[in-house]
């Protein structure tokens, strides 16, 4: 039975890389220079290089992807966030990825990553893949942005350009995980302020929260939510929501889970925002969107009506944060494992 579903298995995943091909449908990356790192971005591989040294790269990333996406949808979600908290922590390196040992610390323990990031293994898997048909060519900070991108697109959202060249950092930030990622319960000064920080704006930091389109929560998360049903100004949608997330966690250890967006959590769309104007944002940052500040009311309100302006937005937004602080030149590699360095 085992050797059975191996088979099929990998039956599935050779079928979805032939599809992904055949019907030119893999989202496309570029490896034009950009901006937000230092003199070393020159160092990026250019588009036709990269096309040249690993043509099947895309492929097999997608083809990962939507396997992975397709046995827990889930997954997109979380590959998503794996991007973005990589990100925030001295620009995207893939040091998220680093585990700990005897002698370093990464960030996987910190608090807004501990036992709540996931994906991992299916990163493990595609560069294990692209490791066999072209060894160290695709770092895993690529990977991961990759990854993001068709995370999205599989799931109904918009496709972009990825940059390619970052290479893998030497170390990681436990430190910097713990202090600047942005929390479930952060205000708007906060949120804004952690934002520009890494050189992202008001408009960015609200188009990006916009990925709370999909996924999960644990009850702990938006604890702070569960209180608001004691507002009397509170419309009517709202109560009724916090009441039903109250019975959802009063038998829990704080461990049960919530959809972010309860209409539609496994598709990429922009009914959150939709969810924030009745008040059924789950997380307290999330809803503070349009209750604590009007630019960001304006702007949650812009993309509940039009779906095609978010998703521009979104793909500009995301483009920039692929930008942060790329690692280029001799200050990274190529890691054979995403796990540890060479």
């Amino acid at each position: 039975m085992a050797m059975k579903k191996l088979a099929l298995f990998s039956l599935l995943l050779n079928l979805a890389m032939f599809l992904a091909i055949v019907l030119a449908i893999v989202p496309k990356t570029t490896g034009e220079g950009y901006g937000g790192g230092d003199d070393d971005c020159g160092d990026l591989l250019g588009s036709d290089l990269f096309k040249d040294i690993c043509p099947e790269a895309e492929a097999i990333i997608f083809a990962r992807v939507r396997l992975a996406v397709f046995q827990d949808t889930r997954m997109a979600a979380s590959l998503l966030r794996l991007h973005f908290h990589d990100c925030f922590v001295n620009g995207c390196d893939a040091s998220v990825l680093l585990d700990d040992t005897d002698n370093f610390v990464g960030e996987k323990t910190a608090a807004p990553n501990l036992n709540s990031l996931r994906g991992f293994e299916v990163i493990d898997a595609i560069k294990q893949e692209l490791e066999f048909v072209c060894p160290q060519t695709v770092s895993c900070a690529d990977i991961l942005a990759t990854a993001a991108r068709d995370s999205v697109v599989v799931s109904g959202g918009p496709s972009w350009d990825v940059q390619m060249g970052r290479k893998d950092s030497l170390t990681a930030s436990k430190a910097l995980a713990n202090n600047i990622i942005p929390g479930p319960n952060s205000t708007i000064g906060n949120l804004v302020a952690k934002f520009q920080n890494v050189n992202l704006s008001l408009k960015d930091m609200v188009a990006l929260s916009g990925a709370h389109t999909m996924g999960k929560a644990r009850c702990t998360t938006f604890a702070a939510r569960l209180q608001d049903s004691t507002n009397p100004n509170a419309p009517e949608a709202s109560l009724e929501f916090i009441q039903s997330l109250q019975q959802l966690c009063s038998v829990s250890d704080g461990s049960t889970l919530a959809n972010l967006d309860l209409a539609t959590p496994e598709t990429f769309d922009n009914q959150y925002y939709v969810n924030l104007l009745s008040g059924q944002g789950l997380l307290p940052s999330d809803q503070n969107l349009v209750t604590r500040d009007e630019q960001t009311r304006e702007l949650v309100e812009t993309y509940a009506q039009d779906l095609s302006t978010f998703f521009q937005d979104f793909k500009d937004s995301m483009i920039k944060l692929g930008r942060l602080g790329p690692v280029t030149g001799t200050k990274g590699e190529i890691r054979r494992n995403c796990r540890s360095v060479n």
